[in-house]
């Protein structure tokens, strides 16, 4: 192998590593801060949206904190597929998805751990002198339930698989050009059944929701993931210049057609 060569796969193998742990430390990251509730129109400083999507529902743009970051995971989604096809999501999600599954087994385990009586004596009183337990605080920010673990877990396979497929179906029918149409395009397909999924699983099938509860407030993430997808495209081309920049023009696109051709003949 010649000297460039060996060179510009060390690159590769190192951009590699990289999105990997980008993808790997925001998907974990998203999964642990999910439990908090947040009011999009609060932060915004814009009154309640006040949404009646059906009969007894009508919902304002609360939100998992998890979106707040989870764009990230799009984008880094797209260009892996971009630079290293389908095969390379698909080896990141599944590492991830395992992970994700090992995180959540030490947070229920170190939750039945007794806590020390000095660490709830000095964390009695909250800042306003209320009385405070900080354990019944930690177990519930850091549990959630079956369902929720199951319904994340099952929607983050299904939307990165059909965002690999998606992405990859768009690239062979533009080709090299258009970016933003692939990367947005599949992202907003992949949502679509994330969203659904997560909480018909969660809510639906092992909580307690009805199905037009499900149907509403599904509707009501998805909207933000649209209006996140949109906004993060001109993102996506910075990506895509500092990986040119890094990995030189020339072998940056042979490395993104590789992915393109392996994708093709591929039948994963």
């Amino acid at each position: 192998m010649k000297e460039q060569d060996f060179i510009n796969e060390q690159k590769r193998q190192t951009l590699y590593v990289a999105l990997c742990a980008i993808f790997l430390t925001n998907a974990i990251v998203a999964e642990l801060i999910g439990p908090k509730i947040f009011s999009l129109e609060t932060f915004l400083s814009l009154q309640p949206a006040q949404i009646s999507l059906f009969e007894g529902f009508t919902l304002d743009f609360n939100l998992t904190a998890g979106v707040v970051i989870w764009p990230v995971v799009f984008i880094t989604t797209d260009i892996i597929n971009e630079y290293f096809g389908k095969s390379g999501v698909k080896k990141i999600s599944f590492i991830t998805a395992g992970l994700i599954t090992y995180v959540f087994i030490v947070v229920l385990f170190v939750t039945d751990l007794p806590p020390a009586q000095f660490w709830l004596d000095i964390n009695a009183l909250d800042s306003n002198g209320n009385p405070f337990n900080i354990e019944e605080a930690f177990d519930k920010i850091f549990t959630q339930g079956l369902g929720i673990i199951i319904g994340s877990l099952i929607a983050f396979l299904i939307g990165q698989f059909l965002d690999a497929h998606t992405f990859q179906w768009l690239r062979r029918l533009t080709g090299s050009k258009n970016i933003w149409l692939r990367a947005t395009g599949s992202t907003l397909i992949s949502q679509l059944v994330d969203s659904f999924v997560v909480l018909g699983v969660a809510f639906y099938i092992f909580g307690n929701w009805s199905f037009d509860q499900v149907v509403a407030v599904a509707i009501i993430n998805y909207i933000y993931k649209f209006f996140i997808a949109l906004v993060m495209t001109p993102l996506l081309y910075l990506a895509h210049f500092g990986i040119d920049k890094y990995l030189g023009k020339e072998f940056a696109d042979k490395t993104a057609e590789t992915a393109a051709q392996t994708n093709l003949f591929s039948k994963d």
